[in-house]
């Protein structure tokens, strides 16, 4: 009977998921959402500093609570008091700009890697007003209600464990905005987009149910279809954040034909999952010596493709890369500060940043020549060597031969000796051909397919 006052204490304790903690960063001008777990019926009280506002709510009858409570401008740091049979108290809370930062090895390649990039931060990079929330690598058969980790404030030691992408991305927004900046990195090298889907959407698609058997299980990573998502995805969903960061394709060229279909599903159902369709921006797979020939063009098409999705930017990055046999290309300064142009522009309206890739827009056979006009050059294109590279033209006969190329403003004149009769174009679309095209704002164009032909993986 003694022991009876401390356990029923114990049992009454008001507990939080991870992701809310002290240092975390909360989405600013927003209904956020505050969770977690206590004794059914138990009395909640909870106090915000930035309003000082008493708000109370109960545990339901399966122990759980919930409340939103509407978040100021961006500034800091504040407090929250949660109270129930007992007291938790959450400080040094920031209110700025929230962002998911997920994806395969390019996106979790940090300091430890041998990034040069972020080592070079180091001695400088402390910044109270960046935060970090690395999840652990995790799977799971359902989706979960909680994931480890924890908020760190961005120092040498937390950056050094922490994605180079998503700090360059968060330190060029924390500067323009003059904001807070949060950063979640849920990520896992090696792994193909079916497991950041949840499973049912995959397993329910006469199209990529086939396609997600082709992914075999290698180095211990996960390969079947939502047990990424299960784990490392579900339990932020009542988090609120601004948009999401991917980086990822790489371990989807087993079967790069319905990428596109894949990721527009995956993004769907993120959307769905915080019921907001939130900004999505992610990063072309980068020129490297696949196995079969014409995979990574293949995905990067797909990747493209994407871009037809509302509230989407894909980043390119074939200029950035010195080594097609690394799949890690080194940059990772210059990728970050791309991703983050995108959100400055598209989310938060920022005017006069070149952000967009120059793209195939339409084409016209004049001859022996075509012409190819691009979108998002506004000053022309700009050709950085002598000569073209990566750049081919094809007749009837479906033969593809190295060509020419005279640019006049957004248009690419295309022709070769060996063809009289062209039919289409192709630029940059194969597995590690690295182009020297580019808007003069420094972009390089996108890898370019104006033909509709079966191409042959092999």
């Amino acid at each position: 009977m003694l022991l009876l006052p401390a356990i029923l204490i114990g049992r009454a304790n008001v507990r939080l998921p991870h992701v809310l903690s002290s240092n975390m960063v909360l989405q600013q001008k927003s209904q956020v959402n505050l969770w977690g777990w206590c004794e059914p019926g138990e009395k909640i009280a909870i106090t915000a500093s930035w309003d000082q506002k008493l708000d109370s709510t109960k545990g339901s009858r399966d122990g759980r609570w919930a409340l939103s409570l509407s978040t100021p401008a961006a500034g800091g740091p504040y407090t929250i008091s949660i109270k129930g049979q007992n007291t938790i108290l959450l400080d040094s809370i920031l209110i700025g700009e929230v962002w998911v930062c997920s994806g395969q090895s390019n996106m979790e390649m940090c300091e430890t890697w041998g990034e040069p990039d972020v080592r070079a931060e180091l001695p400088s990079c402390y910044n109270a007003n960046i935060r970090f929330f690395h999840a652990p690598r995790s799977t799971a058969d359902w989706p979960q209600n909680n994931l480890d980790g924890q908020w760190t404030v961005c120092d040498s030691d937390n950056l050094k464990h922490f994605s180079s992408v998503a700090y360059f991305f968060a330190k060029k927004l924390n500067k323009d905005l003059n904001t807070p900046i949060g950063l979640i990195e849920v990520a896992w090298g090696g792994t193909p987009a079916e497991v950041w889907t949840p499973a049912q959407l995959v397993e329910s698609d006469a199209i990529l149910n086939p396609a997600a058997e082709k992914e075999k299980p290698a180095n211990g990573w996960p390969y079947k279809p939502g047990y990424c998502y299960n784990a490392m995805i579900a339990p932020l969903t009542h988090f609120t954040v601004a948009g999401f960061l991917w980086y990822q394709g790489e371990g989807n060229t087993a079967a790069p034909a319905s990428y596109g279909r894949l990721l527009t599903t995956m993004i769907a159902s993120w959307r769905q999952a915080w019921n907001l369709p939130l900004p999505f921006y992610y990063v072309q797979i980068a020129p490297y010596t696949y196995g079969p020939k014409n995979t990574g063009g293949v995905l990067r098409e797909q990747q493209a493709h994407v871009m037809h999705v509302e509230n989407t930017g894909m980043v390119v990055i074939s200029d950035l890369v010195t080594d097609t046999t690394n799949v890690h290309p080194k940059n990772k300064h210059d990728v970050g500060l791309r991703l983050a142009n995108w959100a400055l522009a598209d989310t938060y309206h920022r005017q006069g940043i070149a952000y967009k890739n120059p793209a195939y827009k339409s084409m016209e056979i004049k001859g022996d020549k075509i012409i190819v006009t691009c979108s998002d050059a506004p000053a022309g294109l700009v050709l950085k060597d002598k000569a073209a590279t990566a750049l081919f033209i094809a007749g009837e006969d479906q033969v593809f031969y190295p060509a020419e190329a005279h640019l006049k403003g957004d248009q690419l004149i295309v022709s070769a000796a060996a063809v009289k009769k062209p039919v289409a174009v192709r630029y940059q679309f194969s597995n590690a051909g690295i182009g020297n095209i580019s808007g003069k704002e420094g972009l390089p164009l996108a890898p370019v397919r104006t033909d509709s032909w079966p191409v042959a993986i092999d």
